[in-house]
This record gives structure tokens, C-alpha cells and sequence, in this order.
């Protein structure tokens, strides 16, 4: 990219950032929670945790901006705690548009992992621990190799997801360099600014990066496909 300025940098920068953190939290509580949900033997809580997990594939990502903004902000109930443990609010903040970005990711991480141990099924664990391997032992050596396809499409569906959030993003963070103006606030910017070009630009890679995941997620479905055939 070209004439790309220091606030384009500065946005893509925290979008990255952004993106990076909140893949890695992503992965850290969707694993857990995609293996309870792969296993669990009561129907009516897996499926409405499943239903609490996919809300925001259907919400318009204003309306979770706006109950985050609530809960978050000074008034809020969060936020209000917050204040009294003489801690900053996390409205307007990146620690705010963090929690925001994790929400809203949450069905792209959990999802794959779900489908990917719900393939594994439960024998290979059951041999793994009548062998004398740990919980740890067991995740290192079996699920997590068995399972790599779903970790990488879990992931790179969750990073690409990051980059293109909007709507929840400005809600709770608003428009502030440095802190929370990431790539599609600054694109948004710049097209209301009539900066077409600078708009182009940014676009124009996203939609690349967008392309190249896709292609990357669905080449790693049909790996596991073909494996599974």
C-alpha cells in the first residue's frame, strides 16, 4: 500500500493488535467450552449455551455494542464497580473494544472446535488415559494433533473476523486514535471524509486478506474431508 499516512498505520497497527489478542484469549476459553459442548449429555443446556454462543452471528453487532456501552460505561453496572475499585471504566478504551472483540468472535472460534472434536470422538482419549497419560499429556499428544485442522480454521476465522468488526467496535469505542480506531472505523472515516482513495486502499486489502483466508479455511476442510474419507 502506498500514501498511506501515519494515522492508516497507526489504525492498522491496533487492528492487528486487536486481532492477535483477541485470537489468543478466543482459543484459550473455545477450547474448554467446544469440548463441554462436543460431550454434554444434557440437551436443553447445550443447546441453549449453543444459542448463547451463536447470538452474535444474528445480532446486529450495534445492539451488543450498545448493551456492552451499558454495562460498561460509568453508569453502567460494570462499570459502576469499576469506578469504586478505583479502576479505569472500559468504555471508550481498548480493553473495552477487547472484551467487545472476543463476544462478538466467540461462535467463530468455538464452532470449528466443536465440529473438530465431535470427529475425534471420545476413544482415542480413553485409550490415551488406559495408557497412563495426564489431562495435559492427553491434550498435547492426542487432541491437539488430531485435532490441528480445527485449531487453524478456529483461529484464522477468529483473526479475519477481528479485522472487519465495525459496528460493536464503535459503539463501545468510538473513534479514538491510537485507542480504539481500527482499520473499518478509519475506512469509514475516510469515506465520509469524501477520501475515497485512502478508503480504496484500505478496503482493497482487507478484501485480499479476506480472500486468502477463505481460501485458507476451506483448502483446511478439505484436508480433513479427505482424511476422514
Amino acid at each position: 500500500m502506498t500514501n498511506l499516512n501515519v494515522e492508516d498505520w497507526q489504525a492498522i497497527l491496533l487492528t492487528l493488535k486487536l486481532a492477535f489478542a483477541s485470537t489468543l484469549i478466543l482459543l484459550v476459553i473455545a477450547t474448554p467450552l467446544a469440548w463441554w459442548l462436543s460431550d454434554a449429555k444434557h440437551q436443553t443446556i447445550k443447546t441453549a449455551i449453543q444459542a448463547i454462543v451463536a447470538l452474535p452471528l444474528v445480532l446486529p453487532p450495534t445492539v451488543l455494542g450498545f448493551y456492552l456501552l451499558i454495562l460498561l460505561g460509568p453508569e453502567g453496572l460494570i462499570g459502576q464497580t469499576l469506578g469504586q475499585m478505583g479502576l479505569p471504566n472500559m468504555a471508550f478504551s481498548f480493553s473495552g473494544i477487547l472484551l467487545a472483540s472476543v463476544l462478538y468472535s466467540l461462535p467463530f472460534a468455538v464452532q470449528p472446535l466443536q465440529q473438530a472434536f465431535e470427529q475425534l470422538g471420545r476413544q482415542p482419549i480413553e485409550v490415551a488415559a488406559s495408557l497412563g497419560a495426564g489431562p495435559i499429556d492427553r491434550f498435547l499428544t492426542v487432541i491437539l494433533p488430531m485435532c490441528k485442522g480445527g485449531f487453524i480454521v478456529a483461529a484464522t476465522l477468529s483473526f479475519a473476523h477481528t479485522l472487519g468488526e465495525f459496528g460493536v467496535i464503535l459503539m463501545l469505542g468510538g473513534s479514538i486514535p491510537g485507542e480504539t480506531k481500527v482499520l473499518s472505523i478509519l475506512i469509514y472515516d475516510h469515506a465520509e471524509a469524501m477520501n475515497y482513495q485512502g478508503a480504496s486502499q484500505l478496503s482493497l486489502g482487507l478484501l485480499v486478506f479476506s480472500f486468502v483466508v477463505l481460501v485458507l479455511v476451506y483448502r483446511v476442510r478439505q484436508q480433513q474431508y479427505g482424511q476422514r474419507k
